[in-house]
């Protein structure tokens, strides 16, 4: 094991973070490290480098080994992209060596400029810049905080290249579920909703996601059998019995210990909460909202875009894609009112009404507190015309009654996301626009506001670097060119398509020669036999999944919680071995029709 994670615990204050997690990681790991804001993911990965301490229990790190850490926010001492990284290269005393590798790497991070001024570096090649550094000092294990953050869609593909198949392990924390899906080979969720305070799946994200809802249902369904046993219990229990035999005496310290084990489900399943987004409409009648025609913006001679031209109307969905510094928040501003275009027209129906959620969060004062900037008025909102408490109010977005008096300047990234998406919701709109909404939140507040944002009867604007986001909600891309030009797309996987290489005609004539023996593939005798028996296969793991689903009805295994957590346990391989089963069948009956 490359490092190990032995019974660690560790609080903040008054917050538990994670209490006596064991956990071990490999020399070939793929890791996605995930959970809801505050769940102490950041904090874990600090612990195993050692940049902070756990209050009990033991890390440990392979003799010899370099752990290597990313942390979110990207600092730097010396001047230009080639002194950072010949400066990190702290085990060569070669200095040619030292020249050739800070090169090289200036190369693969497609750095065009090696003596350019870090201050001058916009925050995605800033980011860029950091995990390059990361890279050269040839981690064994590098552990990566959020390294998508900042990063425009192209410097994300460049690292999901890097990840791969690097000659490295690695843990990476991020929200970025398309980048989990292709990057990672196993995943770990901290959230006190599980027993042991998280949950691994060996898989990619999808899989993950499958495991993890037959989990949850089962404990929800374990719940609810154990609520049916210990009302039974506690009934027997107001009959006052004396514990007069062994037999009575048993029974009783059983209830007792039914009524903590229910109590222990409650609080895991109660502990997976989401966050409640529903944006408010103005319940505009007009069918064309907004219209852009042929309009140009240029910013210090620099020519951002030019002749964009679309019509916002209601339900539509617009997605803006581009490298960092093309325009887009620039043609955000200039949509809601803030900025002038330079030439061409923006018409907007009478009466509209527009709300921006800005990247920037300059709307939010840091130095107030969180019931000022949930409620600057006084104790109570205003939503939907309805008055709603403060408390309850800071609820619906995952905040505790004992936050409400801290500075905003206390709160993590994603809880100060979270004020401002509370802050949208009080503001009817006919158009929303969306700079960079996902930045910071975890995945289920991101699950949550996609549904809420397919609901919205308004038009949609949204400037992200998350695919997995643009493709759930928008229904056209606005993409944009480095020479100012403007395209639209269908959606976001043509919009990819068109930023990939050209593959050579060779290539495509070897992968259609390719595709052409693959199809002539016959299917073998020993194949022909597992097809031949695949029925009677499919129909014993079907009937074993059936004994699973009547053993935990059956009243005598409610009765005792120790076998009905074993059967529980039993039902997940049971589902996905029957899944494998039927998956497998049809592969089969491909072959045999080739």
């Amino acid at each position: 094991m490359l490092i190990s994670c032995q019974s660690i615990s560790k609080a903040f204050g008054g917050q538990q973070l994670f209490s006596d997690i064991t956990l071990h990681f490999s020399n070939n790991e793929r890791l996605g490290l995930i959970g809801p804001n505050g769940s102490g993911k950041s904090t874990l990965l600090k612990i195993m480098a050692g940049k902070e301490t756990a209050d009990s229990g033991k890390i440990t790190l392979q003799r010899g080994s370099n752990a290597v850490y990313l942390a979110q926010d990207d600092t730097f001492e010396a001047d230009t992209v080639y002194s950072v990284l010949h400066d990190a290269i702290d085990n060569d005393p070669d200095e040619l060596s030292r020249h050739n590798r800070t090169n090289v790497m200036i190369s693969q991070a497609d750095f065009a400029d090696a003596d350019q001024q870090v201050s001058s570096l916009s925050g995605g090649w800033r980011k860029r810049l950091a995990i390059a550094r990361a890279l050269i000092h040839k981690p064994d294990i590098l552990l990566l905080d959020e390294p998508t953050n900042h990063l425009d869609i192209q410097g994300i593909i460049w690292l999901e290249k890097i990840l791969l198949n690097p000659p490295f392990a690695f843990v990476i924390i991020t929200h970025d579920r398309a980048f989990l899906e292709n990057t990672t080979k196993r995943t770990i969720e901290l959230n006190r909703c599980y027993p042991e305070g998280f949950f691994r799946v060996n898989g990619n994200y999808s899989q993950f996601l499958n495991k993890r809802e037959l989990f949850l249902n089962n404990q929800q369904q374990l719940q609810s059998i154990l609520s049916n046993k210990v009302r039974r219990e506690t009934e027997w229990l107001r009959r006052s019995p004396k514990a007069r035999t062994t037999k009575a005496r048993f029974r009783i310290d059983k209830a007792y210990e039914l009524q903590d084990e229910l109590g222990n489900v409650r609080l895991r399943n109660s502990a997976n909460k989401q966050i409640h987004i529903d944006f408010e409409a103005t319940g505009k009648k007009s069918k064309k909202l907004l219209s852009v025609d042929k309009i140009s913006k240029s910013l210090g001679g620099h020519i951002l875009f030019s002749d964009v031209s679309f019509e916002l109307s209601q339900k539509s969905r617009l997605g803006l894609m581009g490298a960092n510094g093309c325009g887009k928040t620039t043609l955000m501003h200039i949509l809601a009112g803030r900025l002038e275009a330079d030439h061409g027209t923006v018409f907007r129906a009478d009466g509209l009404r527009i709300v921006l959620f800005d990247q920037k969060r300059d709307q939010i004062n840091k130095e107030e507190t969180l019931r000022l900037a949930l409620s600057p008025t006084g104790d109570t909102v205003s939503y939907r015309d309805k008055p709603v408490h403060i408390v309850t109010w800071a609820k619906r977005f995952l905040f505790d009654p004992d936050q409400l008096d801290q500075p905003v300047s206390r709160l993590s990234g994603g809880e100060q996301a979270r004020i401002l998406i509370a802050r949208l919701m009080l503001q009817p709109a006919d158009i929303l626009l969306l700079d960079e909404p996902c930045n910071d939140l975890d995945i289920p507040s991101l699950a949550v506001l996609e549904e809420s944002l397919m609901e919205f009867p308004g038009a949609v604007v949204v400037v992200s670097h998350d695919r997995f986001f643009l493709d759930t909600v928008t229904s056209q891309i606005l993409g944009f060119t480095d020479d100012g030009k403007s395209f639209m797309y269908a959606d976001i996987d043509q919009w990819l398509e068109e930023q990939r290489p050209r593959v050579s005609a060779e290539k495509k004539s070897q992968k259609k020669e390719k595709q052409v023996k693959k199809n002539k593939a016959k299917i073998t005798y020993k194949e022909r036999l597992e097809l031949e028996a695949m029925e009677e296969t499919i129909l014993a793991a079907e009937e074993e999944l059936e004994q699973c689903r009547q053993r935990i009805e059956d009243p005598t295994i409610i009765d005792n919680a120790e076998q009905l957590a074993g059967w529980c346990s039993l039902l997940q391989p049971a589902q996905e071995k029957v899944e494998s089963l039927y998956a497998r069948w049809e592969e089969l009956e491909s072959l045999n029709a080739g």
